[in-house]
């Protein structure tokens, strides 16, 4: 069997749904919100025709559950914290196709960096 060749992306997004129990010390992204941020994402995917030319995966723990939802773009090591739907336009337009990270939503380098 052959198959095509896969394209590299010029950017892959990693969304953080990991999904503790309500009482876990940790909390997690789900319960601050992260499905609807990857529904936003997966959206304007769609919209913009941008499934190939960027990647978009979601993933278990990032690490600073405490400022979830959390969001890696790769290669450029950018993460995002505590986002909402309405923020990810802004990632998409700014940081995926402009190149330039939207930096008030980026995650305190103190935490992560």
């Amino acid at each position: 069997m052959i198959f095509g060749k896969i394209p590299k992306p010029k950017k892959h997004v990693f969304i953080c749904v990991q999904n503790r129990p309500a009482m876990h010390p940790r909390g997690s992204c789900v319960a601050k919100g992260a499905t609807a941020v990857y529904e936003a994402f997966a959206r304007q995917f769609e919209k913009e025709k941008l499934f190939g030319e960027f990647a978009l995966t979601t993933t278990g723990c990032l690490g600073p559950c405490m400022k979830g939802p959390t969001v890696l773009v790769y290669p450029d090591g950018v993460m995002y914290a505590q986002l909402k739907p309405e923020d990810v336009p802004g990632i998409i337009e700014q940081h995926l196709k402009g190149g330039k990270p939207v930096e008030d939503l980026m995650i305190s380098p103190n935490i992560w960096g």
